[in-house]
């Protein structure tokens, strides 16, 4: 029996898959990153590499729903508090180095004859630099929270809102047909408010009681279909007024940055961001014509020492200007000189627009990967002369100095026990992040002041997105036993460096969650029984000595206690519950088997 025909796009698929699982691996081992892997297997595939697949031009309606959701993730993490903390580096430097590079490349393509539009776009498109790129040498070197770290990632935060107005200008500097010229102005101004207006609206006061109604069907699928509704949804409306889709999803986004359901939307959004923006960048390495770059190689050098060699020095200048110290300038300057995955973003809607030529397009594109290749060996070259400076003893501002930082701890269960440790910990100035999975309780929280979070503790995407990996210490204060079982193995392989303290519900509780090894545990009516016992024999007249000794006696015992449960089992220690010797009377337990209570205790 003949065999049934492959399903639609399934041997493309599998294509796709099979470059992806190949080359991203080998670019991430060799230092490259995922970004130029994907480029590479868009390559390998292409019609000007194996001719595995015809064209790009098949797979990149849906590769651009990428940019759409990168853009929407994007606007959920522009909270407007973090904004204000690092406004000048943001909207000072980081706006003073777009547009400065930018006008600076546009010049000198202006001068060898360029055309103003194309000018333009490859100008300030080149002046965005690789976040992909630059975080991950951050990050690798621990440099991240630096003070020249912190005033690149405020450059890069900056140049990924900044894609935003560069693809609403594209419309603007595309060729005009007929029917589009006799719009008049006015009219598409009013188009235009009228979209922003309607998505601001929309996200302002429809969005959070939609997810609040959403999430009491407690059904992650569902939240997942609302946030891609909300991201392609918005997008449409703006594409409907001739505008931009990730501009929809941005605004979007930005208008659910202090939704309470922001983490766990990140979180659920991520993996289709991940892997529709690798698609994305596949289909631009399918676009790459290798044969007109190898023929015009010294036109891509000249370039790419012209994109690397202006960016360098405006950046290293700006940030001098803006207070950084000559060695900082400097690490801002070999850390951000490259072309960045927005450049790719924006000369593909211009190729699409018709204000780039395939031929300007390709060298666009070759310029902005060999700028990536070449970031990491600069990077490189840095180091060895600093090192060799100091090997000769020559003395300089290089040593890095950390911006300071208020700790992060992360508090997971809202409850009233949660909330009174949140409340201590800021009165000292913490930086808190807390989460919880009831919806109500956030509510409530928030009318409250407390800025909390609906996330799931078990998630590890979620509590990633949440700020996990610059917590040090998470703090689990949630009712449920087994839950909280799941997160502290969760936690323990996913934040190995954050200390783990936890809420015990009762004895047994607190015996599993010692062999779990958490750092600390706390029973939570231990302390309130112990406060109890104080007050009362204070009311009997008891001196304060005298108090403070049974106190201390009854911790030891209680100490001696647990480290038996743990060794022989939850009914050794026994003994250990006798009170100690009275001064005036003796008295003997309230049960037969000296728990007085029940097998737990408090």
């Amino acid at each position: 029996m003949a065999s049934e025909a492959a399903p639609p796009f399934f041997v493309e698929s599998m294509l796709f898959l099979t470059a992806t699982v190949v080359a991203v691996p080998l670019a991430k081992r060799i230092g490259l990153g995922s970004v130029v892997g994907f480029l590479a297997a868009g390559i390998a595939l292409g019609p000007y590499g194996l001719d595995l697949i015809a064209g790009a031009g098949d797979v990149r309606g849906v590769a651009e729903l990428g940019v759409v959701l990168l853009l929407f993730v994007i606007g959920l993490e522009l909270e407007p508090a973090r904004l204000w903390q690092m406004k000048g580096d943001i909207f000072g430097l980081g706006t003073s180095q777009v547009l400065a590079c930018g006008a600076a490349l546009a010049g000198l393509l202006l001068l060898v004859g360029t055309s103003p539009e194309v000018a333009v776009i490859a100008g300030m498109g080149l002046a965005l630099s690789s976040t992909a790129f630059a975080l991950q040498i951050l990050q690798e070197r621990g440099q991240l929270t630096t003070a020249y770290g912190q005033r690149a990632f405020g450059i890069l935060l900056l140049q990924d809102m900044a894609i935003v107005p560069l693809l609403a200008l594209i419309p603007i500097l595309a060729p005009q047909s007929d029917a589009d010229a006799g719009r008049g102005v006015l009219v598409e101004l009013g188009i235009t408010i009228t979209a922003v207006g309607g998505v601001i609206a929309a996200g302002r006061y429809l969005l959070s009681p939609l997810f609040t109604l959403l999430s009491a069907v407690r059904a992650r699928e569902v939240m997942l279909a609302a946030a891609l509704l909300v991201a392609l949804g918005s997008g449409g409306i703006m594409h409907a007024a001739g505008l931009s889709m990730a501009l929809g999803a941005f605004l979007a986004g930005v208008m659910l940055a202090e939704s309470s359901f922001r983490h766990t939307l990140e979180a659920d959004i991520e993996p289709f961001r991940a892997l529709l923006m690798g698609l994305f960048f596949i289909s631009v390495g399918m676009s790459l014509d290798l044969g007109l770059v190898l023929s015009s190689w010294h036109r891509v050098a000249i370039g790419v020492a012209a994109v690397m060699g202006v960016k360098g020095a405006l950046i290293w200048g700006l940030a001098r200007l803006f207070g950084s110290s000559n060695s900082d300038a400097l690490k801002i300057a070999v850390t951000l000189p490259q072309g960045g995955e927005f450049a790719f973003v924006l000369f593909t809607a211009a190729s699409a627009a018709q204000i780039l030529a395939p031929g300007q397009m390709t060298l666009l594109l070759a310029i902005v990967v060999v700028t990536m290749l070449l970031t990491p060996v600069g990077c490189a070259i840095h180091d060895i002369i600093a090192r060799r400076l100091q090997k000769r003893g020559y003395v300089s501002d290089a040593i890095e100095v950390f911006a300071e930082t208020r700790p992060a701890v992360m508090v997971i269960g809202f409850g009233r026990f949660g909330m009174m440790v949140s409340e201590m910990l800021t009165a000292e100035g913490v930086r808190i992040i807390a989460l919880d999975n009831r919806p109500d309780r956030v509510t409530y929280a928030r009318k409250l002041g407390y800025k909390v979070y609906v996330g799931d503790a078990t998630r590890a995407d979620v509590l990633k997105a949440a700020g996990g990996d610059d917590a040090v210490l998470i703090a689990l204060c949630i009712e449920n036993d087994k839950v909280m079982g799941q997160a502290v193995d969760l936690i323990r392989e996913e934040f190995p460096h954050a200390k783990i303290y936890c809420r015990a519900t009762d004895r047994l509780h607190a015996l599993e969650l010692a062999r779990r090894g958490v750092d600390y545990h706390i029973r939570e009516t231990f302390e309130s029984s112990l406060s109890f016992g104080r007050a009362a024999l204070e009311a009997l007249g008891i001196t304060g000595d005298r108090i403070e000794e049974i106190e201390e006696d009854v911790r030891r015992r209680d100490l001696e206690r647990l480290e038996l449960q743990l060794r022989d089992g939850p009914s050794a220690g026994a003994d250990r519950i006798n009170r100690m010797t009275p001064r005036r009377a003796s008295a003997t337990p309230k049960d037969a088997d000296g728990t007085g209570d029940d097998a737990t205790g408090p």
